[in-house]
């Protein structure tokens, strides 16, 4: 000791650190090094996924729902609410459901009868309301509801003894012509106009449905049972030249169906500015547009120009049914989704329908559940383009709720995975509505989020984004609950943005823990 004392302080210094890193080693454990914490996940939050996924629910001949006629009242709502967790399921995230099919009503009405399909009987009340059902029911969900009519379309002939005394056939058969196995409402005829906006408008009062739609139902298609019958409308067609009308009857025919398209999406935003007004033409316009494509020609053949009515902007959405394979040649889809987005001069939805029912269907041209998806994915890949499609409908409800050939747990699994809301209709309404007032509760398990709405303006819903473990959830919630409970575990971030009825969203309402 009496020679370390005499060293050096420096030398004194390294020996003891020599000799306690000595000790250290040979008499003590190591202490644990804690490593430093990992630097904060930046939060960073997404833009809205946007993507119209629609389904078309067909009740003429209980096609899609109910399953059959006869059914009480509680077993239609369960098939329905089946219909809608189905979609649910596939990530969808609207139904286009068909609530006049031929002068009749799935809705309460004073204009026309009851539907058929619903109690087996046309005009007799089934014990509750399916639109008001529906839509409750849809909301619920997140989803989307949109009215879908048959304009001129009466009943079939074997039907007639059986109408209801308060159909319009009934009380005004001179406006009704009879062509081959149907009967039509006659749409030369003012007053056939005048009770198809009639019956439209009344929905849009007193319901709160997302859009009015129409299909692709104008003058009958051609039916080989009757072939070069050709629509009974002489007596029509004379009144209107002896009142001075120029035009050949084949354009006198269109020009009916072309002012009622635009007096319809006129008077429909009259008294409701913020629902949409959708047409689902057949996807062919005519033969060679674009070249190559062959096919029945609509607008000579069923009156129905309807690339004018898309030009014109005389819709909010366009849903031209293109019912043909990506493989397809004289029918190709790839080639028709191109031409039709060329002609969306106004930038309006386009938004294609897409032949579901072929997937697995038993024909031989049957569809490989793999052919909607990757339809899907082709709207998608022209969604940059302008006019290109943000979206699609699937026809029909059966396939989808059956999972015929695996179609809705594929789309489930695949493009549909991720959730998205229809795309925002601008040219409505362009002002998004103002953030709402947040407030976020711990209750153990769940983070208890409570809005408070801050405007007076109508709106859609609340959408309610969170991250878990860095993986984003989403959900739409009906503006009149208030409160949404999300789990608390692993959720570092929650997002809130008010949606209108056009679709616009607010700007995010952040919370972190």
């Amino acid at each position: 000791m009496q020679w370390i004392k005499a060293t050096p302080r420096f030398f004194t210094a390294a020996w003891s650190a020599v000799l306690l890193g000595a000790c250290a080693t040979t008499d003590a454990p190591t202490a644990p090094v804690t490593p430093p914490p990992p630097p904060p996940v930046a939060f960073t939050v997404p833009a809205v996924a946007r993507e119209f996924r629609g389904l078309w629910i067909a009740t003429v001949a209980n096609i899609d729902w109910p399953s059959r006629s006869g059914l009480s009242a509680a077993q239609q709502q369960s098939e329905f609410s089946l219909i809608l967790d189905a979609a649910d399921q596939a990530g969808l995230n609207a139904i286009v459901l068909q609530v006049r099919a031929a002068g009749d009503a799935l809705f309460s009405s004073t204009l026309e009868p009851w539907s058929r399909s619903l109690t087996g009987t046309q005009g007799v009340d089934p014990g509750y309301d399916p639109l008001a059902y529906a839509i409750t029911q849809a909301r619920l969900r997140g989803i989307e509801v949109h009215a879908w009519f048959n304009p001129f379309r009466a009943a079939n002939l074997s039907d007639t003894l059986r109408l209801a005394s308060t159909h319009f056939a009934v009380r005004r058969p001179d406006l009704t012509r009879k062509y081959c196995t149907q009967l039509w409402f006659d749409p030369g005829e003012a007053a056939v106009q005048d009770q198809a906006v009639a019956v439209i408008t009344d929905v849009l009062r007193r319901y709160d449905v997302d859009a009015v739609h129409l299909d692709d139902f104008f003058y009958p298609y051609p039916d080989s049972r009757c072939a070069g019958l050709d629509f009974p409308d002489s007596a029509t067609f004379a009144t209107y030249q002896r009142s001075g009308g120029l035009l050949a009857r084949a354009d006198w025919r269109r020009d009916n169906v072309n002012r009622f398209v635009e007096r319809l999406y006129r008077e429909a935003h009259v008294v409701s500015p913020t629902a949409r007004v959708g047409i689902s033409p057949f996807g062919i316009w005519r033969p060679g547009s674009p070249a190559g494509i062959v096919g029945l020609d609509a607008y000579a053949s069923i009156y129905a120009d309807s690339r004018t009515w898309l030009q014109r902007g005389w819709v909010d959405y366009f849903a031209p049914q293109l019912y043909w394979s990506i493989a397809s040649t004289g029918q190709s889809f790839g080639a028709l989704l191109s031409w039709w987005g060329q002609q969306n001069t106004m930038r309006r939805h386009l938004w294609p329908g897409l032949a579901a029912y072929r997937v697995s269907d038993g024909s031989s041209s049957a569809y490989a559940a793999a052919e909607i998806p990757a339809q899907v994915q082709l709207t998608r890949a022209q969604n940059a383009s302008a006019g290109g499609s943000t979206g699609s409908v699937l026809y029909n409800t059966t396939v989808v709720l059956n999972d015929r050939g695996g179609l809705r747990s594929g789309l489930a699994a695949g493009v549909f995975a991720a959730r998205a809301l229809p795309p925002a209709t601008a040219w409505l309404d362009a002002v998004a509505p103002p953030a709402p007032a947040v407030t976020v509760t711990s209750l153990g398990a769940v983070l208890r989020v409570s809005i408070t709405p801050v405007t007076s303006e109508p709106l859609a819903w609340y959408l309610i984004r969170w991250r878990t473990n860095g993986t984003w959830s989403q959900r739409l919630q009906r503006v009149a609950a208030l409160t949404a409970d999300v789990p608390s575990t692993g959720t570092d971030g929650v997002v809130i943005n008010a949606i209108d009825k056009v679709g616009n969203a607010s700007t995010d309402v952040v919370w972190r823990p």
